[in-house]
């Protein structure tokens, strides 16, 4: 990846910049060149140059794909622990049950000794009650024995046995009233203790539902991560080819701008030459030499979306040199020759799409030339002789471009110039 960034810097460095001038660059330009960074660098992100739309289409999925995948990682973390939250709900609601179906055990055990215990009582009571058919009432026979009595401990003495009689009698009844009582209790505890179980049962059916709801929920987040991790693989290969692609389109955009910059040098020297031929003729006979032209002009209407200048490159990463302006505008729109001069070449850049570039002679004592990328087609071939606003041809979004734009590029004596200082 080193090596990679490291070629991708000096093949933009060398398209615009050969590596013997930028080494010797005077602090004062370093300086200059900072502050010029300083001011564009929020603009970096806008750069619509060298990144082709396979790379930023790659990276885009990569990128997707590891956020999607980080989100599925963290439902899938999630999914787990819900579902041992609900495990342990569920063994929590298996204890319950199991507590009250003991419960329940437990009260129909009582309830059965109730029955037995009022079976018992009311054979008590019928068998007291047969008494009494049988011998006659207790208080009857009490009060006729009292009325026999001759003394008074013989009335002290029935009184006794009357009372002996009348408490056994009473207490068969008490006892026989109290084991029904008892029975009713034991009834209404096992009626509750059996709603309890149905409910506790239906609680640990309703939560078994949800746990296996909450498993198959944990299952396709497994799966899902599974797959992203498959899809972020599968996408940073794709992003790594595209890579390695558009460094060899970047390599060879390298040789391409060398040869550009020394046919460029070599007509700026002998555009200089004649100028300065025609300014001695001129001078020998007693006239001015013309100015060779003024300042060019803006050649689409759109305003600046990416600077000239250096910057980190906002796909590779790298520090290198954007050489040109980026001019937004409408796909269509026409492209007007900043200054009068000839074209020199026209041809397809896998980079910069369509390119024209335009030898514009001497402007300001330094030899000029104008280059138009990225155009949807172009009026003009080479040989063609422009006038200054000249309509040459036409935005567009050929080459590594994400819209519609004009990447401009000046050279001057065949090095990459700021443009805005030539408006």
């Amino acid at each position: 990846m080193a090596a990679a960034s490291a070629a991708a810097a000096l093949v933009v460095g060398t398209a615009s910049v050969p590596y013997a001038y930028a080494g010797v660059l005077h602090s004062d330009d370093l300086k200059d060149k900072k502050h010029k960074v300083e001011k564009s660098i929020d603009h970096a992100h806008e750069d619509l140059d060298h990144s082709s739309k396979r790379l930023r289409a790659a990276t885009e999925r990569l990128e997707a794909a590891r956020s999607q995948l980080a989100t599925a990682r963290n439902q899938l973390a999630t999914a787990r622990g819900r579902v041992a939250v609900a495990a342990e709900r569920d063994a929590e609601m298996q204890a319950a049950l199991t507590q009250a179906e003991a419960d329940l055990a437990t009260a129909e055990a009582e309830l059965v000794a109730g029955r037995q215990s009022m079976d018992e009582q009311a054979d008590e009571v019928a068998s007291t009650v047969s008494d009494i058919y049988m011998e006659g009432d207790p208080q009857l026979l009490a009060f006729s024995s009292m009325l026999e009595s001759a003394s008074t401990d013989d009335l002290t003495r029935h009184e006794e046995v009357r009372d002996v009689i009348v408490g056994r009698e009473s207490r068969a009844f008490d006892a026989l009233h109290a084991a029904k009582v008892l029975l009713e209790v034991h009834e209404r505890q096992v009626a509750d203790a059996r709603d309890e179980v149905a409910a506790k049962r239906q609680e640990a059916a309703d939560n078994l539902v949800v746990k296996q709801q909450l498993e198959s929920e944990a299952e396709t987040a497994k799966a899902s991560v599974v797959a992203l991790v498959g899809e972020r693989s599968s996408a940073r290969s794709e992003a790594t080819k595209a890579r390695a692609a558009d460094l060899r389109q970047l390599q060879k955009l390298e040789r391409e701008a060398n040869r550009i910059e020394e046919m460029l040098r070599k007509r700026a020297a002998a555009a200089l030459r004649r100028a300065r031929a025609k300014a001695a003729a001129a001078a020998a006979h007693g006239r001015s030499a013309p100015s060779g032209g003024g300042t060019l002009m803006m050649p689409v209407a759109g305003g600046v979306t990416s600077p000239f200048g250096w910057r980190t490159h906002p796909i590779y990463g790298y520090w290198g040199l954007h050489d040109g302006t980026d001019f937004g505008g409408g796909c269509g729109q026409p492209i007007h020759a900043a200054a009068s001069g000839r074209v020199v070449s026209s041809y397809w850049s896998d980079v910069y799409g369509n390119r024209l570039i335009v030898d514009d002679g001497v402007l300001r004592g330094v030899g000029i030339a104008t280059i138009y990328n990225h155009a949807s087609s172009y009026t003009v071939g080479p040989g063609a002789q422009v006038q200054r606003g000249q309509v040459i041809g036409y935005v567009g979004d050929t080459g590594w471009s994400t819209a519609c734009h004009l990447h401009f590029t000046v050279m001057a004596n065949g090095r990459a110039v700021d443009p805005q200082n030539w408006f």
